[in-house]
């Protein structure tokens, strides 16, 4: 007889609750003997593989005055990318981390990530003639938009402290980035907030736009001779 694994199905589950069978059983919980499935996902791969080949495409530049994730939300300090947009890879962004820990080792803290590497990246091999496909799978990426929080560290920590951290993480990952508090201004795309930049400036037009369109001066005339219209 061979040993079967897995959830019971329900006149099984009827059986063992019955109380004049096994009064004993119908008071254990139930719970799962054995599972194939992961107890939580993985920020650096998706949870199942792509259905189609993504695109290499550009991270969001959010337009419009959008500020989405350039401030600290649930730790005290974050690290913050400075410089441009790029597409960083699950091993880049697993080294950062590694370095943080490597320093915090031993202390009471909390790590948050706040991107995650669900980008598939395909690449083909050298000498490969045009028109044979977009090629195999290679590793997975996250696309990163300027002046967004990488990582958040909250805890029992010194500023100092988190900053040596998050200093040797920005020399592991590609780009310049800065360090950020808790409380500091958002920033719209690479313009930070505050010191009299409001979101309403920035929206603002630079030229100012005449009250009476009327009133304003008529256009210069044409240097072209007059031309008859065309009968």
């Amino acid at each position: 007889m061979a040993l079967q694994l897995g959830m019971p199905s329900q006149p099984q589950l009827a059986f063992l609750r019955h109380p004049r069978l096994l009064p004993n059983v119908a008071a254990l919980p139930l719970a799962r003997c054995f599972s194939t499935t992961s107890l939580c996902l993985d920020w650096l791969a998706p949870k199942f593989m792509e259905k189609s080949k993504s695109p290499k495409g550009r991270p969001k530049m959010r337009t419009g005055g959008s500020s989405r994730g350039t401030t600290v939300l649930w730790g005290d300090y974050g690290i913050r990318m400075k410089d441009h947009d790029r597409r960083v890879s699950a091993a880049q962004l697993k080294i950062g981390e590694e370095a943080i820990r490597r320093r915090l080792r031993g202390m009471n803290y909390q790590l948050f990530t706040r991107v995650c590497a669900n980008i598939g990246v395909y690449t083909s091999g050298n000498e490969m003639r045009m028109g044979k496909g977009k090629g195999k799978f290679d590793y997975w990426a996250a696309r990163v938009p300027v002046s967004t929080i990488v990582f958040e560290l909250k805890g029992d920590l010194h500023e100092k402290v988190a900053r040596e951290a998050f200093r040797l993480a920005g020399h592991k990952l590609p780009g310049l980035w800065e360090f950020v508090k808790k409380g500091e201004p958002p920033v719209v795309g690479v313009t930070k907030l505050g010191n009299g930049v409001t979101l309403e400036s920035l929206k603002r037009p630079r030229r100012a736009i005449p009250l009476n369109a009327q009133s304003s001066p008529p256009p210069p005339p044409s240097t072209f001779p007059d031309v008859p219209p065309a009968q």
